[in-house]
């Protein structure tokens, strides 16, 4: 299922887009009507592809990471990376789409002059306010451990010291990867896309290389290793990119440019609300490494897992009807608007659900496949199982949380999802707290779930209040989505338990039975949806043969 979605991801943004809004595919649109549109997919495609490079990478480096260290060191170094990415989020994560992207764009278009000069003035008071953080960083650096995994200090203090060890070595990486979010804004107000779609790709790939490589020489240290190389080439591509678009890297100190300011006050409010949802990344953490390092290991591997179709289904959809719900918004076309929002929601929960059963019921032979070799044991893919069965719940919910979230901002309100994001966080701590002693690390799991549960049934709540009911056929919907997700269970578990298997179970094993068993779920699947005439069905069905009938085009040409 996962190769499925990765595989599909290519043209899943474009062609959501038309589905999405009821509108014929853009292959036929008339050519007159064709041709303005040719910038935006091949930008789209070129984002699309750096997304299934760097996803695939991603479980790449993981699985890298399983094979040559056992979960211990995994906890240590994962507690290490979380600073340099916990800072780039509040840093520049944030403002990129929110201020950066949409200031800088302004210029480009209307003063190409003033804006090399407030792209050199941005990248003078950076590289001063990234390089002060990072030294700052290196001084605070056993404080840091202390927030983050204070736990280590009384359970294994020698994994506490080497912990800090690792937070300074990392520490560079702060400075690369701001500054290669910062030229990321830059190229995309240039619609220069080619890059930054492959700049997280890049990074994983540091990983992958270096870890192989280093790991017999310095040990777990050859991730960190792999962390800096990555965003050093990361930001020397980027650099390079920018200086080929005429831009000159000459300092600047033109601090009352009026943009400095404009920018600050888009940020802000995204700031206030990062900030509580970095509190939350940070709380788990330190809570985790008081039950063990191990646990935090755990948790890694099982969200790796989740995240994959959470982020390839539910975030491309809601970034591909973003646009058309703002328009209908701007016009005022509710009725248009609801029917959107309801479509897209529909087609998250239409692909997240044959991805949520899979994930459950072949949890075993994945985690064991990807994980359990080398360094990992029997023990560490049965608590990955445990903590993965309690996150898909929480995927279903994050799943229709993230157009939900979209739908307000695309109204030009996100006052609401901040506040909800913060009233969720408060429901992660007193969840926390009160599964932490009875269930270990579990417990954070859980609270995690009942986090994302609370902010999508909320939003659904506030959605309700503020947009009335989306359409007649929403309810329909589920009940269909609901009865093929039956039917691909009872298919997966009556060939999972009917087939007899080796007591021991290998590489060909494991992934005949995923092939194979998760194959005719899915099939089942869609075949119960085509039976009941599901229509984000029938439309995928028929974008499935227009794509099949290009194909075919081409080779014959």
């Amino acid at each position: 299922m996962i190769g499925i979605l990765l595989s599909a991801n290519h043209s899943l943004c474009a062609t959501i887009n038309a589905m999405i809004a009821d509108e014929p595919h853009p292959h036929h649109a008339p050519e007159a009507q064709a041709a303005p549109k040719v910038g935006l997919a091949h930008s789209a495609a070129l984002l699309s592809i750096g997304n299934i490079a760097s996803r695939g990478l991603g479980l790449t480096r993981e699985i890298v990471i399983a094979r040559l260290f056992d979960a211990r060191l995994v906890g240590a170094f994962t507690i290490a990376s979380q600073v340099p990415t916990l800072l780039y989020d509040l840093l520049i994560g944030g403002m990129l789409s929110a201020a950066l992207v949409p200031v800088l764009s302004a210029y480009a278009n209307q003063d190409p002059r003033e804006f090399r000069r407030l792209v050199r003035l941005l990248l003078t008071v950076c590289t001063c306010l990234f390089s002060l953080l990072t030294v700052g960083l290196l001084l605070a650096a056993p404080q840091i451990t202390w927030l983050l995994a204070g736990g280590f200090a009384e359970n294994d203090p020698e994994l506490f010291r080497f912990t800090t060890q690792l937070i300074r070595w990392i520490t560079p990486a702060i400075w690369l990867f701001s500054m290669a979010g910062l030229l990321t804004a830059v190229l995309y107000a240039l619609q220069r896309f080619t890059w930054p779609a492959f700049a997280t790709a890049i990074y994983n790939l540091g990983v992958v290389l270096a870890a192989p490589l280093l790991a017999k020489q310095i040990g777990v240290t050859s991730l960190v290793v792999g962390i800096v190389a990555g965003g050093l080439v990361q930001c020397l591509l980027m650099g390079w990119d920018m200086w080929r678009a005429g831009l000159s890297f000459r300092p600047s100190f033109a601090w009352r440019h009026p943009a400095l300011l404009r920018i600050v006050k888009l940020y802000l409010p995204i700031a206030a609300g990062l900030l509580v949802s970095l509190f939350q990344v940070g709380l788990d953490r330190r809570l985790a490494s008081g039950i063990s390092a191990e646990s935090i290991a755990w948790m890694r591997y099982a969200t790796t897992l989740q995240q994959l179709p959470l982020g390839l289904i539910s975030v491309a959809i809601s970034l591909a009807a973003l646009p058309r719900l703002s328009q209908y918004f701007a016009a005022q076309q509710e009725q248009a608007y609801r029917q959107t929002l309801g479509r897209g929601l529909r087609m998250v929960m239409f692909l997240i659900a044959p991805a949520a059963v899979w994930l459950w019921l072949l949890s075993e032979p994945l985690a064991r496949l990807i994980f359990q070799h080398g360094q990992s044991s029997l023990e560490d893919t049965g608590q990955i199982v445990q903590a993965l069965h309690i996150y898909l719940i929480g995927m279903l919910f994050a799943a229709i949380d993230f157009p939900l979230n979209y739908a307000f901002y695309a109204r030009h309100n996100t006052v609401l999802p901040a506040i909800v994001g913060v009233l969720s966080v408060g429901v992660y701590i007193v969840t926390a707290f009160t599964l932490l002693a009875p269930s270990g690390y579990l417990g954070l799991v859980w609270a995690d779930t009942a986090k994302q549960a609370s902010h999508a049934l909320i939003m659904l709540g506030l959605l309700r209040w503020r947009v009335g009911r989306l359409d007649a056929q929403m309810g329909r919907g589920v009940l269909q989505i609901a009865l093929a997700a039956l039917a691909m269970a009872g298919i997966i578990l009556l060939f999972f338990y009917s087939v007899d298997r080796p007591a021991n179970h290998t590489l060909w094993t494991d992934t005949f039975t995923l092939v194979a068993t998760g194959g005719l779920g899915v099939l089942a699947y869609f075949a119960v949806l085509a039976l009941t005439r599901f229509a984000e069905a029938q439309q995928l069905w028929v974008w499935g043969k227009h794509r099949l009938g290009f194909a075919r085009v081409a080779l014959l040409k």
